[in-house]
């Protein structure tokens, strides 16, 4: 069991930082390019460029679980490995491909860390889009 910690804890900090890292990429791709665009089309594309980043970051999330499964020897393709994460980083448990004893504590460990970045996606998408409201309303005279 500590072994699981050893290997998996390092993992979802590398992936904390990269949420983190696009978060703030987030934040300031809004500032930069939207913050003082009015009108629907300007919602929209931020919302979409806001998107399309918090998407390649968890994608980007899964492909590390995914090479470290690979490394570990869990699987004998990238393909494989990155197929499992994904089930594992969106919660979706298939159990189609199940690891070794030895390391599948791991896909929990990878769920749970999946969760908490989509949801901190989630909030990210939804704080460009409350700040494009208030902009609006603000606008409007509300």
């Amino acid at each position: 069991m500590f072994l699981i910690f050893m290997v998996g804890i390092p993992v979802i900090l590398v992936n904390m930082l990269l949420q983190s890292l696009v978060s703030v990429w987030c934040v300031r791709f809004y500032i930069k390019h939207f913050k003082e665009q009015e009108g629907a089309l300007a919602g929209i594309l931020a919302l979409f460029g806001i998107i399309t980043l918090v998407m390649l970051g968890n994608l980007t999330q899964i492909g590390v679980w995914g090479a470290l499964f690979l490394w570990l020897g869990e699987f004998s393709t990238l393909h494989e490995a990155i197929y499992h994460s994904g089930v594992n980083f969106a919660t979706l448990g298939y159990g189609d491909i199940v690891m070794s004893d030895k390391w599948k504590l791991l896909g929990p460990l990878e769920a749970v860390n999946g969760a908490l970045m989509v949801g901190l996606s989630g909030a990210c998408m939804l704080t460009v889009l409350q700040q494009h409201i208030g902009k609006q309303l603000k606008n409007r005279g509300h």
